[in-house]
């Protein structure tokens, strides 16, 4: 797979969709990429997916594999890696650096469920899997 020799920018919301619809489904055309993002918006054309996927290989978000007639895609970054990257950005500009600050944020006026409050107690002691 090609990849574009930009570094990695900070993906929209738009392409967020993209990459999660990738992730799920793996490495994939962009007609299986419209298929799957159109069972939630149905509004969106083959077009647009066509462009914006193009614009992500450009930015370097997307590796593409030109060997066949129709063009693969695949994201350049896992999931996990992506999510890291976006988390850290998110806790730099919004929490000025303070993971305790994003954690408290996101569970203050939100239900956890027993087994969600287990789950964080023990990766708080360190024993998650």
């Amino acid at each position: 797979m090609s990849r574009s020799p930009a570094t990695f920018a900070k993906p929209t919301s738009a392409e967020i969709d993209v990459l999660q619809a990738l992730w799920e489904t793996g490495p994939a055309s962009v007609k299986v990429v419209h298929q799957t993002m159109s069972a939630n918006r149905p509004d969106l054309t083959y077009a647009n997916v066509l462009r914006l996927m193009q614009i992500m290989h450009a930015k370097g978000l997307l590796a593409r594999d030109e060997s066949e007639r129709s063009h693969v895609y695949a994201p350049a970054q896992s999931q996990k890696s992506m999510q890291a990257s976006l988390l850290e950005d998110l806790i730099s500009k919004a929490f000025a650096g303070s993971g305790k600050a994003l954690v408290l944020a996101a569970l203050r006026g939100r239900h956890v469920s027993k087994q969600e409050r287990a789950e964080i107690e023990d990766l708080l002691r360190g024993d998650s899997k």
